[in-house]
């Protein structure tokens, strides 16, 4: 064996987080005595004292503290495990961008919802200059990432939609974006102000526009509350500001998106074993995608 027994180890975790040999017994329903024994077991185990014992008293050492933290993130992440498996298809832990969570998928998992009562999903929404999951250290079954399809061998994904930039602005401000965008406030989504160059160098008369100056944000959704507020020009994606153009909060004062590549895709681990109830949540999501046709152009 290359572990010492799973008993012992609870026992000292347990003795830790406690200080107390007694309190640990009776939170482990075992006497104080064993729980000693398994302490000893632990140190004859490791050569090295985790307890220093004062008479009735005992204190952790300086190594039993470390291991104690290291044990207790273990038993943490076995916890973890052992619920997720539990609660498998009933629930799926979803991790999606916190614009596409805004902008577009709030609104579609509560149709999904009212569809489906089974599998619950529980989004998690984060930002993500790069969008990445691990399926192998991340507690999530699925994620909608955007990306190029690409997202390691190890994974399944299916396109939900694409990515559409294009300079987005409140109604008072589109006239003078039209006419001298030079001379406007530039709202970036990203400190490195990629949106705006990939929409600057796709559009052919795209008008010269200096990408030094304006606010920097983390995220377009940042990027587009500011623009609605009338404090800039943003870019942004066009389906997801969709529902904000509707409602006459915000214009678009250029008629023409530039394709980025890049798109929303749903992506699991290929041996997941939700993957009936991720698929269930594939066709709840592409029921609902965005469509760019020429009413997003108005």
């Amino acid at each position: 064996m290359t572990l010492p027994p799973l008993y012992a180890l609870r026992a000292f975790a347990s003795a830790a987080q406690l200080g107390s040999f007694s309190q640990a017994a009776a939170a482990l329903n075992v006497t104080p005595g064993a729980i000693s024994r398994h302490i000893r077991t632990l140190e004859e185990w490791f050569d090295c004292q985790l307890f220093i014992r004062k008479g009735p008293k005992v204190e952790i050492s300086a190594a039993g503290s470390v291991f104690a933290a290291q044990l207790q993130a273990g038993f943490a992440s076995l916890e973890q495990a052992c619920s997720a498996f539990t609660q498998q298809g009933h629930q799926l832990r979803l991790k999606a961008p916190s614009t596409l969570t805004m902008r577009w998928l709030l609104d579609v998992l509560q149709t999904y919802r009212e569809q489906n009562s089974t599998p619950e999903v529980q989004i998690t929404s984060v930002w993500m200059d790069t969008d990445k999951v691990d399926f192998a250290r991340e507690p999530f079954d699925c994620a909608i990432l955007l990306g190029d399809g690409h997202f390691g061998a190890d994974t399944e994904c299916h396109l939900l939609f694409q990515e559409w930039l294009i300079p987005i602005c409140a109604p008072a401000m589109k006239r003078q974006a039209q006419t001298q965008l030079a001379s406007c406030e530039l709202i970036h989504p990203s400190h490195d102000r990629r949106d705006w160059l990939r929409w600057s160098q796709g559009v052919a008369d795209a008008p010269v526009i200096n990408l030094w100056q304006g606010k920097l944000f983390d995220t377009l959704e940042q990027g587009t509350m500011a623009a609605i507020s009338g404090h800039g020009v943003s870019i942004g994606d066009l389906l997801l500001s969709q529902e904000a153009i509707n409602h006459g909060l915000l214009v678009l004062p250029f008629n023409q998106p530039v394709a980025t590549g890049d798109g929303y895709y749903l992506v699991w681990p290929k041996t997941s074993q939700e993957a009936p109830n991720i698929k269930l949540l594939l066709q709840g999501l592409l029921d609902q995608a965005p469509v760019l046709n020429n009413e997003n152009l108005r």
